[in-house]
């Protein structure tokens, strides 16, 4: 295959939806495709939005620039004999698993696609345009069952995973778990910071890895900061599956006489577990930055990424910026093009 072909079609594969996304496609057929794939997966997942599934597409045509693909793949060397690659892909969030397939076909291999049955309808037309894009020069598989594989990439729960590890235990394979981020706040940050935190907590309800489920704060810190800096994404409540969840939750708290701070739209409970519900935010309060330090050391098989500010001197995105990660932010931190380069 030619990767300058691939490389060029993917960029005008992703102009085109941008364009669509604009609603300024040049072929109203095309315009008009597109808005019923949109249509139709928010009727077979109510959690994929209109909205979210714009921003995950938007997301992507910013990133898929020429100077970040070149800066990307020259890291890393193309496979001289292409493999096929299985992909078990998620379903939490619109196209999630988007960047393994590109990294496989990028890397010069064969993806064949498992997809979610949440998420079966997005990536097949981005396929279908890349294909286009790039004259034939990229090959894939969309396929029902794994067969014929020389390696594997799935993601699913921790419960999930055990049962891929023993099913795949004799084929080279990436095995994705739980994972889910935190945000460490110092009580200095802005009300513009903590808007953003919001966009952290918020965007895709929560589902994805890169979502902030868990807050470190200081013992002094007032939670109403977080709540007047919240309430710009008051319109989730009106989600009838994420008011279900916050109504479900809400209940069992106040039958076990469970303490939680609550303003109508997500409640806050101190835990220090990592994974709070949906519609329920986990704060722990600290006394330093020892213990904060103690704590992501702790967790660190289970955090994908923490919101923090730079000057706190720890490996960290700022406020807002979780669900834009870059073409080297792998999921579970596990080098995918590494991997394919070793298959």
């Amino acid at each position: 295959m030619d990767t300058e072909k691939q490389i060029s079609g993917l960029i005008k594969a992703f102009q085109e939806i941008q364009k669509l996304l604009h609603k300024a496609a040049s072929e109203p057929a095309l315009q008009e495709e597109f808005q019923t794939v949109l249509t139709r997966a928010q009727q077979e997942n109510p959690w994929f939005t209109q909205e979210n599934l714009k921003f995950a597409l938007a997301q992507w045509a910013q990133l898929l620039t020429r100077e970040n693909i070149k800066a990307w793949l020259s890291n890393y060397r193309t496979a001289k004999i292409p493999k096929k690659v299985g992909l078990i892909l998620a379903g939490n969030i619109p196209i999630v698993g988007f960047h393994d397939v590109l990294s496989v076909i990028l890397s010069g291999n064969i993806p064949m696609i498992k997809m979610s049955s949440k998420d079966r309808l997005l990536l097949p037309f981005i396929l279908k345009q890349w294909s286009l894009y790039s004259e034939g020069n990229i090959k894939y598989e969309l396929v029902e069952k794994l067969q014929d594989y020389d390696a594997v990439i799935a993601t699913g729960s921790n419960n999930t995973a055990r049962y891929l590890e023993y099913y795949f235990k004799d084929t080279q394979h990436i095995i994705r778990k739980n994972r889910t981020s935190v945000a460490v706040l110092t009580g200095d940050e802005t009300d513009e910071e903590l808007k953003s935190l919001g966009e952290d907590v918020f965007r895709y309800f929560g589902m994805g890895c890169r979502n902030v489920t868990q807050l470190l704060i200081p013992e002094d810190f007032s939670l109403d900061r977080i709540f007047e800096n919240f309430t710009t994404f008051g319109d989730i409540i009106n989600h009838n599956s994420y008011a279900n969840n916050y109504d479900y939750h809400k209940a069992i708290y106040l039958l076990n006489q469970e303490k939680f701070w609550d303003n109508n739209v997500v409640m806050m409970k101190e835990e220090t577990q990592l994974f709070s519900p949906l519609s329920v935010l986990y704060f722990s309060r600290y006394n330093n930055q020892q213990e904060v330090q103690g704590f992501l050391e702790q967790n660190t098989q289970n955090i994908q990424c923490v919101v923090a500010k730079p000057e706190l001197g720890m490996e960290s995105v700022y406020f807002g910026e979780t669900q834009k990660p870059s073409l080297t932010d792998y999921a579970d931190k596990t080098d995918t093009m590494r991997f394919l380069e070793l298959i």
